[in-house]
């Protein structure tokens, strides 16, 4: 029962920081796909029907669509000059996503590409849908791809984005190894790392809505205006935070024959003069990206989160949370466990849930199971660690005599009214405040006050999670 999605991530405020104390990483990707796409002339079964001006394309089985061809071509022979003189020209480092088989067919681009610095990651084999293929036919495509990059563009390529992958894509690039980060994610607005089959992968999200993919999506941009706006929006409330002391990464996502036609190239001119007018700004390839945060942030193992650990480990290590009640910890460990239960506030969800769907009988033996406050035990030095410790810290091992005598009396009433002991998450509070609250309690009907004690539990559960766990 392991959820293997993360869906905490770094919580609220992710603790980074970008070189030179930058408020903001931003990075401009060029996709270039053309002579890449679904053709018949390509060995394809149909044509191309994705990302390009007619709405609504459809593939046409065993035929050549000459108007979907010709937008393709636009993006090689005019496009992609038009983005590359925006971009060059301003000092703009740039990172290409290349379909093997469109780098192979396009020499000048590739090197205009190399001339100018530009990274070239790979865009896969082919522009094409991965999401049928088997593992086996996948990693076969995958292996593929990165030898005909490397002997169009000269080496292997550092970074791998499919776009069109598959349920099974991060962990084949993970597996095979040799590459900086891979960008098949959409998840975060920060690196990450990927683990699977003992390695691990870094993996730099990418972003389809700074993208001018939406001038070809039913819900996009229609002009270049709106295209602006949209990426000066999302700039903007980027910088905020960076300025703010959480600083995070903008990628803007391109296409030779989208946001190489001139009214939109002129909307991507006007934002990048935008974002240069800007202090603490770092404009950086994916690769720069990687290798800063490989070094900045590496990976560091964490066999030991919740998630993670054996059924002896877990309950060893969480089986007193919840006092002297370990079942509660083997219960949470046979149902879904994720690593959004591995910090603390998770993990006292995870335990809490199996707490509130006891039976009464069970939530009655687990208050039953804490100590009195200032009783018999805590006199004896009989309590755990856990209590000793929080019992402590409110001042409840340094009673006078008549406040020892008081406690013991309300100890008496409430018991004897209730069932179960007095128990009060006491961390942090005075014994003013607990006497207040214990002399309150006790005129509670049985029911209220059984409820009580069950948030109460909850809460010094929690509160044990916090000194043992981060978040």
């Amino acid at each position: 029962m392991r959820y293997p999605r993360d869906l905490h991530g770094y919580g609220p405020d992710p603790n980074v920081a970008w070189p030179d104390q930058a408020c903001i990483a931003v990075q401009f990707v060029v996709n270039y796909e053309e002579g890449g796409e679904n053709c018949v002339l390509h060995g394809d079964a149909a044509s191309e029907a994705f990302l390009s001006e007619i709405v609504g394309a459809e593939p046409w089985p065993g035929k050549r669509h000459w108007n979907m061809e010709t937008i393709y071509e636009y993006g090689a022979r005019a496009g992609f000059w038009r983005l590359h003189r925006i971009l060059t020209d301003r000092h703009v480092p740039v990172t290409v996503y290349g379909v093997a088989t469109a780098l192979q067919r396009s020499p000048a681009q590739v090197a205009a590409m190399q001339s100018a610095g530009w990274e070239i990651a790979s865009h896969g084999l082919k522009w094409m849908e991965h999401r049928d293929f088997t593992a086996e036919e996948e990693r076969a495509i995958i292996a593929e791809a990165v030898r005909l990059h490397t002997i169009v563009t000269g080496e292997p390529p550092r970074g791998w984005y499919t776009g069109r992958c598959s349920e099974n894509t991060l962990d084949l690039v993970t597996a095979t190894g040799g590459f900086d980060y891979i960008s098949d994610s959409y998840a975060d607005d920060l690196p990450y790392w990927h683990e699977h089959a003992d390695r691990h992968q870094l993996v730099i999200p990418y972003t389809l809505d700074a993208n001018d993919m939406r001038f070809a999506t039913a819900q996009g941009f229609n002009s270049g205006d709106q295209f602006f706006s949209y990426l000066k929006d999302s700039f903007d409330m980027l910088y905020a935070e960076g300025l703010a002391g959480s600083p995070k990464m903008m990628s803007i996502g391109l296409h030779c024959r989208l946001a190489g036609r001139p009214g939109r190239a002129a909307a991507l001119a006007r934002f990048i003069d935008y974002v240069k007018s800007h202090e603490k700004v770092w404009l950086a390839r994916r690769i720069d990206i990687a290798r800063y945060w490989a070094d900045a942030y590496p990976f560091r193992p964490a066999d030991d989160r919740p998630s993670r650990l054996s059924e002896a480990d877990f309950v060893a290590r969480f089986g007193g949370v919840f006092e002297h009640s370990d079942w509660i910890a083997r219960r949470a460990f046979a149902r879904e466990l994720s690593p959004a239960h591995d910090t603390a506030t998770g993990l006292s969800a995870a335990l809490t849930a199996v707490f509130r769907g006891s039976s009464e009988a069970e939530r009655l033996g687990v208050l039953n199971a804490h100590p009195d406050l200032a009783g018999k035990l805590a006199q004896a030095k009989r309590l755990t660690e856990s209590s000793t410790n929080e019992q402590a810290s409110a001042g409840l091992d340094a009673l006078t005599d008549r406040e020892r005598e008081r406690f013991a009396t309300l100890n008496s009433a409430y018991v004897e009214k209730f069932g179960f002991p007095f128990i009060m998450a006491v961390k942090g509070r005075s014994k003013d405040e607990i006497l207040t609250a214990f002399e309150d309690r006790v005129g509670n009907d049985r029911n209220a006050e059984f409820e009580t004690a069950c948030r109460q539990v909850e809460r010094i559960a929690a509160l044990r999670l916090q000194d043992m766990l981060p978040g």
